[in-house]
C-alpha cells in the first residue's frame, strides 16, 4: 500500500503543477462519449501517458486525455476515457485517477458509461440515471490496508448516488425536453466477454436494469473520498434472453455516439444547476 500511496502522491504533485485552478467536478466520459471534452474553455490537455503512474488506455474508443478547463463557468476535470478491470488492472489501479483528483480538491464526480440494457422497458438510446449498483467485478479498490487520511475503513454505500443530483438530472431532462431519460440499477461485470443469454437472465433477476464493465470501482473510491456522485449510462442495446441476438461492439459504439448529443445537453444542464 505504501508503494501505491507514493504513486498517487506523484500523480497529485504533477497535476497540481499543471492545472490552471482547482477542479470542482470530475467528469468521466466512457466508451464513445469523449466529444464533450472538446467543449471546455481554457483547456489544459494532459495525455494519460504523460501523467506519472496513470494507467495506459488500451481501448481504442477511449481518447486517453485528462483535460482541465471550464464548462458552464465551472472548473472541471474531464477524463476522456477510462480504464477497466478486463484490461488487466486491479480495481485500485484503474481508479487511481479518481483518487488523485479527489486529493487535488474535486468535490463531485459525474461518471458516464455505455451499457447493455437488461430492462425490457428500455430502448436503445435510453439515458439511465443510476440510482444504485451491483458490483460483480471480483475486486474492490479499497481492499488491503486503509489510508485513513483518504477515507474511512468501511465507507457507507447506503446512497452511493447523490439523491439531490439525481433529482437535478431528472428535472433538467424534463425542463430541456431531453427524451428517454429514466433511472435504474447498474451492474458491473468483469468482462471482456459479453453476456450469455443465461447471464443476461440472471443479471436481470438480480435487479439490474443495465450492465457494463466499468464505473463501480471509480464510484467506490469517490464515495470513500467524500465526493458527491452522479452516474449516467447510455443504454446502447437491449437484449431479450429468450430471443438473443449477437452483441457487436462496433454497433454498441455507434448507438452510444447516436445518444452523445442528448447526453452532452443533459450534462451541461446539470452543471449549470449544481
Amino acid at each position: 500500500m505504501e508503494i501505491f500511496k507514493q504513486r498517487v502522491n506523484e500523480a497529485v504533485r504533477f497535476l497540481r503543477e499543471r492545472m490552471p485552478e482547482l477542479p470542482e467536478i470530475v467528469l468521466v466520459l466512457g466508451t464513445g462519449l469523449s466529444a464533450l471534452g472538446d467543449r471546455l474553455e481554457a483547456q489544459v490537455v494532459l495525455p494519460y501517458a504523460e501523467i506519472p503512474n496513470f494507467p495506459k488506455a488500451t481501448v481504442e474508443s477511449h481518447a486517453g486525455n485528462l483535460i482541465f478547463g471550464r464548462l458552464c463557468g465551472r472548473p472541471v476535470a474531464v477524463l476522456q476515457g477510462r480504464f477497466h478491470y478486463y484490461e488487466g488492472y486491479s480495481a485500485r489501479e484503474l481508479s487511481l485517477p479518481i483518487r488523485a483528483l479527489a486529493l487535488v480538491g474535486a468535490k463531485a464526480l459525474i461518471v458516464s458509461n455505455s451499457a447493455g440494457g437488461l430492462n425490457p422497458a428500455f430502448a436503445p438510446g435510453t439515458l439511465m440515471v443510476l440510482r444504485d449498483h451491483l458490483n460483480l467485478i471480483p475486486d474492490n479498490p479499497l481492499r488491503g490496508p486503509n489510508v485513513d487520511a483518504w477515507g474511512p475503513r468501511f465507507p457507507d454505500l447506503s446512497a452511493p448516488y447523490d439523491r439531490g443530483l439525481i433529482d437535478t438530472a431528472l428535472a433538467c431532462a424534463a425542463r430541456h425536453e431531453i427524451a428517454q431519460v429514466t433511472t435504474g440499477v447498474y451492474v458491473a461485470i468483469s468482462g471482456p466477454s459479453l453476456e450469455t443469454p443465461a447471464e443476461t437472465r440472471y443479471l436481470r433477476r438480480c435487479g439490474a436494469d443495465a450492465v457494463g464493465m466499468s464505473t463501480v470501482p471509480e464510484v467506490i473510491v469517490a464515495i470513500h473520498a467524500g465526493m458527491r456522485v452522479l452516474g449516467i449510462s447510455v443504454v446502447a442495446n437491449v437484449n431479450d434472453p429468450d430471443n438473443f441476438k449477437p452483441i457487436i461492439l462496433e454497433e454498441i459504439i455507434a448507438e452510444t455516439k447516436g445518444a452523445e448529443d442528448r447526453l452532452a445537453r443533459l450534462l451541461l444542464a446539470i452543471l449549470s444547476e449544481m
